[in-house]
């Protein structure tokens, strides 16, 4: 954590309903690829990272895994789209704590397991001008 509580942009997530499909048209038109897919049943979606070849924020597609699961709930108010954007920390406890310090509402108060190896945790919408931001910390 330097000044602030993050560290760089990690990816930008968008709720899609077929990451397949969507996946092929970012691989065509942006020449993005596919580095890793996983399903988080405990957030009820399939997520597939799409990364630039020389590196940088990724893509992050997120698919539904049911009717209930908050991505379903997201497409069904506002269609396919931007869903959060994501930052790393080094210390996702610390930044928690200074967002709860600073009176930031949240919606995690404490971290649960992300996709590829991560731990994460949401600010609340509200909190930044309606907005959803993700902290995420690689697993050490």
């Amino acid at each position: 954590m330097k000044n602030g509580i993050t560290e760089s942009l990690y990816h930008v997530a968008i709720a899609v309903r077929n990451i397949d499909e969507v996946a092929k048209l970012y691989e065509m038109a942006l020449g993005l690829k596919i580095t890793h897919v996983e399903v988080v049943g405990e957030q009820g979606v399939k997520a597939a990272m799409l990364e630039p070849e020389g590196g940088g924020p990724a893509i992050e597609l997120l698919e539904p895994l049911s009717d209930n699961s908050p991505i379903s709930k997201f497409l069904e108010k506002r269609g396919e789209g931007i869903h959060h954007i994501c930052f790393l920390v080094d210390d996702i406890e610390s930044a928690l704590e200074r967002l709860k310090k600073e009176g930031v509402q949240l919606i995690d108060q404490s971290p649960r397991p992300g996709v590829h190896e991560t731990r994460v945790a949401f600010i609340h919408p509200k909190a930044l001008k309606g907005v959803l931001i993700e902290i995420a910390e690689k697993n050490k």
